[in-house]
């Protein structure tokens, strides 16, 4: 295998397409890195919250994954592994956690995400011997652009119905979002490339000045800042194995198949390299990654949807940015200082940023199906990519017995079985 830290350096002109083999100058590829880290961030600290983990080893154990998944395929996949929402509802069923401060069960669930990431491993072993040709014959372009368009749209009741708590916080997110939509329009080189970091800085400075300022909402907070620790150890938690609580949460697999089968499909389809002979070590990047976050007392990994809308938005998709994010994210996990920083950014501005991240999640499975030609004048791919976006959208959920499949779980399982059932009729 060759040297995956080799990158060629070329220049930021403007409107280039930077590969995943090419990288800008350090400089501005350590702060595309930063504006990674910011569009994984509340996504990765929010779901082990959700979970009652702990979002320190949550952020460190997405830096040592990415690295892991970096390795694993060759720097060729340009992607960020990062806390996996898929986890959340199995894990507080085999825990039993009451939904407020530290799971007093977390190692059992560990046990379980462990497990997840073996089963993971090992599908991705029999696609990197017998090829891809099995599961795209399951999810050809009209389902996994169904299933990329689903992951944003699900997500987007997360900044809209929880990232602000009133009307002046829904104004802000307003104002966030138009922020970086002015800079993705009205600005040109390198800002333009940099356009979530800055329309997000130019949000909070609005924020401070109102809030601080003004006395409209609640104020930033920059005490925890001064108080936190430059350096610090997470507290890791060793996993414990028990039956239920592996059969439960293993089969969390297959939708982490899904979710990055689809992201590999968006990237294919933004860079126009064929990522497909890959696809088997991006599934065992991924597993080992979990398995690794699992024995640590972190959540399961999965490549993070969030900062392929970043891609789709810059146009940079050199895997040397995701080496600095990487790196961005082991100093914040041993770092209380560099976590409280990003922890200071107002929600209502991280929560505008999200609508747009995960909007642009959405339209690259739109753009799936525009560059694949799916004929929608058939009414099976009219018929499935119409109840996969409304079931994944509207979180349709079915339990089977304690496990439940909800929101992109149902969707992705839907869209291959109405797919499968559908595909036998000529329309």
């Amino acid at each position: 295998m060759s040297n995956p830290f080799t990158w060629r350096e070329v220049a930021a002109t403007e409107g280039r397409v930077v590969a995943p083999d090419e990288r800008l100058p350090w400089v501005q590829t350590g702060f595309m890195g930063v504006q990674h880290v910011i569009a994984m961030f509340g996504a990765t600290v929010l779901a082990p919250i959700l979970m009652g983990f702990s979002p320190n080893i949550a952020i460190l154990m997405s830096g040592i994954g990415t690295l892991i998944f970096f390795l694993i395929t060759g720097g060729k996949v340009p992607s960020y592994l990062g806390s996996s929402f898929a986890f959340i509802g199995v894990v507080i069923a085999a825990s039993g956690y009451a939904g407020k401060g530290p799971n007093a069960n977390i190692a059992v669930a560990l046990g379980g995400i462990v497990a997840c990431g073996v089963v993971y491993i090992l599908i991705g072993a029999i696609v990197q011997a017998v090829g891809t040709g099995w599961i795209e014959r399951f999810m050809p372009p009209v389902v996994t652009g169904a299933v990329v368009a689903v992951i944003g749209l699900n997500l987007a009741n997360v900044p809209i119905k929880n990232m602000a708590a009133g009307n002046f916080d829904a104004w802000m997110q307003a104002l966030t979002f138009l922020c970086v939509g002015l800079v993705a329009v009205f600005t040109r080189g390198m800002v333009q490339r940099l356009l979530i970091l800055v329309g997000l800085i130019l949000a909070t400075i609005v924020y401070a000045v109102l809030t601080n300022g003004m006395g409209l909402g609640k104020p930033v907070d920059l005490s925890g800042i001064a108080n936190a620790a430059w350096f610090g150890l997470p507290a890791f938690t060793a996993p414990v194995f028990t039956a239920n609580a592996m059969l439960l949460i293993a089969p969390v697999a297959i939708i982490l198949v899904a979710e990055n089968l689809g992201h590999l499909k968006a990237v294919t389809a933004m860079t126009g390299r064929n990522l497909d002979g890959y696809m088997g070590r991006a599934f065992i990047g991924d597993g080992i990654a979990t398995v690794v976050s699992g024995a640590a007392g972190g959540t399961g990994v999965t490549t993070y949807a969030e900062n392929i809308g970043v891609m789709a938005a810059t146009r940079i998709y050199s895997t040397a940015v995701f080496v600095v994010a990487a790196v961005i994210a082991l100093v914040l996990g041993f770092s209380p200082k560099f976590g409280a920083l990003i922890q200071a950014i107002p929600l209502p501005v991280m929560g505008g940023v999200s609508i747009v991240v995960f909007g642009l999640i959405a339209v690259a499975g739109a753009k799936i199906w525009v560059d694949n030609k799916v004929d929608f004048s058939q009414n099976k791919n009219l018929i499935v990519a119409a109840i996969t976006l409304i079931i994944g959208t509207g979180d349709f959920t079915l339990k089977f017995g304690d496990f439940a499949l909800g929101g992109i779980g149902t969707a992705t399982f839907g869209a291959i079985i109405l797919y499968a059932l559908l595909g036998r009729t000529k329309n």
